[in-house]
């Protein structure tokens, strides 16, 4: 399709769906077993795993984009994560031995 005015460009824009890019945190932990499990904190009940690290990436995307697909589904609200994110160690005593 060739677009030759400003009003045709607007047009196929109106019509198009352009995919939101959102970001969320994710923890990767390493597994007992070898590999990776990934958790997303803002998403509850949204994990994965992988062999490697790169594959536990691949698989939490795909987990992330189920997660929001079925919210959407549902016509429940997507979760936004704060800008102001803070992840840290923490030290607790453990109960007595």
């Amino acid at each position: 399709m060739l677009l030759r005015r400003p009003a045709d460009i607007i047009h196929v824009m109106k019509r198009s769906k352009i995919a939101k890019v959102l970001k969320y945190t994710v923890v990767f932990e390493p597994s007992k077993e070898g590999g990776y499990v990934a958790s997303v904190p803002a998403l509850s009940g949204c994990m994965s795993q992988g062999e490697t690290f790169e594959e536990a990436v691949r698989m939490i995307k795909d987990a992330i984009s189920g997660y929001l697909a079925v919210l959407k589904e549902k016509g429940e609200e997507i979760p936004k994560e704060s800008e102001e994110v803070v992840i840290s160690k923490v030290e607790v005593y453990g109960p007595s031995l």
